[in-house]
Parts: structure tokens; C-alpha cells; sequence
């Protein structure tokens, strides 16, 4: 059964690496209720969560999670001295504490520019995450960890990749540098000038040219009848 979570992990993340330029040390948000989770099902989260997702990672928090956990008392006393452990990254609520979940949820907005996992049990945060595409997902199955498959705003999000539909800013801007650079751009204010394409001669010039009449072509005609009156005269 190991053997078969750790693939599906591997399968996982190479979406991930491939689609969302995720790379270690994978940075791996927890909330209050994943490290007590962890407590209560015994499990090493620092020791076990690299080899699970095949790389090294840093584990990490917010000040707003570990004020959570310690406004909730002795209940999640354990919760709190784990969370203690991880690195504490900054947020932005440094004068007015909100909840875990809603920090969290700020730490990944505009595209996740961190790539940031989240680790949660918590149902309503999981779902808010699932909305977004490229957040990798982890959450505690009685004494395993596990790595949610891609969401369908994920896919969807690959799939328009694919087809063009949908070009980072930074891929449009290179797009435009290469089509000035080849001259394929039009330029404002410049009128290209019409290529005069080769054809055949003038139908014109091919016609027969009218031999005019000329008065001394006349004069031998008019000569003629003369003579013709002069014979009958006689």
C-alpha cells in the first residue's frame, strides 16, 4: 500500500513540477489543524513529508496560525508547540490577527507567486484552495499523509495551456519582442507599397493597327471614276 501512495505522489507532483514550475525545497504552508492532526495520529512531519513528496521541503506557518493556536488554550497546546517549529512567514496582518484559514488563504493569492503547498483538515479552507489552480493540496488520513489529486480548476487551467488559449503576460511580452525583431509587426503611420505584379503584354498593344487613308491613296481612286465619266461621254 506504500509503494502505491508513494507512486501516486510521484504522478502527482510531476504535474505540478511540469505545469506549475513547483521545485524543492517545496515550501508547505500548515494550519493548526494539520499539526494536530499529526499529534494525535503520531506522525513525524519533518522527518516523513520529504520522502513522501520525494524532495526536500520547508515547512513553514504564519504568525496569524500560531496566534490562533494559542488563543485556543490547552486543547491545542501540542498543535502550537509544533507549529512553533516551522518557519514563520510573513504576512500581512502583522497589527490585526485573522484567522489561520483566511491567512493562509491570502499567502496564495495572485497566482501563488511562492508556490506554496497547504496543509490542511480543515473542510472549508480545502474547498476555498480547490478553486484556485496550482496549489498542491495535503491533508491527514488516520496515520497518513496524502497528496490530493489536481483539482478540475487545475486541469482546466493545463488545458488551456495547451491549446493556446491562455498565454502568461511574460510569454505574450516575449511573443511581441520576437515578431518586431523578425519585422512581422505592422508599423503605425507606414503604408506598404504595392508589389507591381509580372503579366502578360497589353491586349491593347496586340491588336492590328487601321491603315489610315491617306489623301494620296484618295487621289488615284477619284482619277479613275474621271476617266470612266470621260469614256461614256464619248
Amino acid at each position: 500500500m506504500g509503494v502505491t501512495r508513494q507512486k501516486h505522489a510521484k504522478k502527482i507532483m510531476g504535474f505540478y513540477k511540469q505545469n506549475f514550475q513547483f521545485r524543492e525545497p517545496f515550501q508547505v504552508l500548515l494550519d493548526g489543524t494539520f499539526c494536530q492532526a499529526a499529534l494525535r495520529n503520531k506522525i513525524q512531519i519533518r522527518e516523513q513529508l520529504p520522502g513522501y513528496l520525494d524532495g526536500a521541503a520547508q515547512l513553514c506557518t504564519t504568525r496569524c496560525v500560531i496566534k490562533e493556536l494559542e488563543s485556543l488554550g490547552k486543547a491545542l497546546y501540542g498543535a502550537k508547540l509544533i507549529a512553533q517549529r516551522f518557519q514563520v512567514r510573513n504576512c500581512s496582518h502583522h497589527k490585526n490577527p485573522v484567522s489561520g484559514s483566511t491567512c493562509l488563504l491570502s499567502m496564495i493569492e495572485d497566482g501563488n507567486p511562492h508556490h506554496f503547498f497547504i496543509a490542511t483538515q480543515d473542510q472549508d479552507l480545502s474547498n476555498k484552495v480547490k478553486r484556485k489552480p496550482g496549489i498542491p493540496l495535503l491533508f491527514i488520513i488516520q496515520n497518513t499523509m496524502v497528496l490530493d489529486k489536481p483539482s478540475p480548476k487545475s486541469l482546466a487551467f493545463v488545458q488551456k495551456l495547451q491549446t493556446n488559449q491562455l498565454v502568461p503576460e511574460y510569454q505574450k511580452q516575449s511573443i511581441v519582442e520576437l515578431k518586431e525583431k523578425e519585422g512581422l509587426v505592422k508599423q503605425e503611420g507606414v503604408k506598404r507599397r504595392k508589389r507591381k505584379r509580372a503579366g502578360g503584354p497589353n491586349p491593347l498593344s496586340c491588336l492590328k493597327k487601321k491603315k489610315k487613308k491617306t489623301q494620296e491613296g484618295q487621289e488615284p481612286s477619284a482619277e479613275k471614276k474621271k476617266r470612266r465619266k470621260r469614256k461614256r461621254k464619248r
